[in-house]
């Protein structure tokens, strides 16, 4: 019997196709925070660095039509102030997978899963941001550190950066381009860690293929859902999910290093 170059575990598509899904549905307008949950929901049936590697050429595709429609609306200031903390972050990033094993990768999955979810509740509670709105270059370079650490490890890094840039008050429509363009950046520089590990091989690039065709559907999804669905009920029951993912992520993490 022929091998097969990508996954055949029903369990993994179970978890995969509703986490491209929802990461395009927040693309397409429901905010992109809701990516957050995509590599924890993987990273229950494959190796944390493996679910991250399949979903990044995903996020590529995602990320030229952003970029296409937005960038003329982005603030590259900005964007300039953040990039060298984000940059240092990926790079970061790579070491510490590289160096770690995938139960020490499933701990730091399932703690930035439950930082993610703490801050969630705190911005529900209206605790105030701990950027306070000011636009200097040591608070961009620690977010965009944070950013490029998270959004390496688990293409996360809305949460960490939204943090620096929502005090400064862009105007919206400047506020969504700049982060697309940050993170199509991002995600580029993104590869060579990836690459590095080895975790661009036919299996994880053909898996992609395979759900690649979810990332323009999600998108729709999320443009009809946008003024039909209530986006807070969708942002609860996602941030559920990524509690519970989170936690057994973290157990299954401790578990393997004892």
């Amino acid at each position: 019997m022929a091998h097969l170059d990508f996954i055949t575990d029903p369990l993994f598509y179970l978890m995969a196709i509703p986490a491209v899904l929802i990461y395009g549905i927040g693309k397409g307008g429901l905010g992109g925070a809701l990516g957050i949950i995509a590599v924890p929901l993987m990273a229950l049936t494959i190796a944390p660095t493996q679910a991250a590697a399949i979903l990044l050429p995903i996020l590529l595709v995602m990320d030229v039509f952003a970029v296409r429609y937005h960038y003329r609306n982005a603030d590259y200031f900005v964007i300039k102030q953040m990039l060298p903390g984000a940059l240092a972050g990926v790079v970061l990033a790579g070491l510490y997978m590289q160096a770690v094993s995938q139960s020490g990768l499933k701990l730091t999955i399932g703690i930035l899963s439950l930082w993610f979810c703490g801050q969630y509740l705190l911005s529900l509670l209206g605790i105030a941001n701990p950027a306070r709105g000011r636009n200097n270059a040591l608070s961009a370079t620690m977010w965009g550190g944070v950013s490029g650490f998270s959004s390496t490890t688990i293409h996360a890094g809305g949460g960490p950066i939204s943090i620096y840039l929502l005090p400064l008050r862009l105007e919206k429509v400047s506020l969504v381009a700049t982060m697309a363009v940050f993170f199509a950046i991002l995600n580029v520089v993104k590869l060579i860690p990836y690459a590095a590990l080895g975790e661009f091989d036919a299996n994880n690039l053909s898996t992609a293929l395979i759900l690649m065709p979810l990332a323009p559907l999600g998108v729709v999804l999320g443009v009809r859902l946008l003024h039909r669905v209530s986006q807070a009920r969708i942002y609860q029951l996602c941030y559920l999910f990524l509690f519970l993912s989170g936690l057994k992520l973290s157990v299954d993490g401790i578990n393997g290093l004892l």
